[in-house]
């Protein structure tokens, strides 16, 4: 798939509907990101899912919120309290 394509589209989809420029395939990716970790989406599934090498890159691109990220740790690793 073209991302170029897939931003065409989008943006045509946009206009149509009326939509701000801000209704990028960006943002919907971030969207999916954030809505399924809110969700209780495990972070290494959704780091996949991404496609991302590093952790860190996804936890920064799904805007985590530190209490979240917090019970999660807690909740799951070895180390944790």
């Amino acid at each position: 798939l073209n991302p170029r394509l897939v931003q065409k589209v989008t943006e045509q989809a946009r206009m149509q509907l009326g939509l701000p420029a801000t209704a990028t395939p960006h943002a919907m990716r971030h969207s999916f990101a954030t809505h399924l970790l809110s969700a209780g989406g495990d972070l290494r599934a959704i780091q996949e899912l991404l496609g991302h090498a590093s952790l860190s890159t996804t936890q920064a691109y799904t805007s985590v919120d530190t209490v979240h990220l917090m019970k999660v740790y807690e909740a799951t690793h070895p180390k944790a309290g």
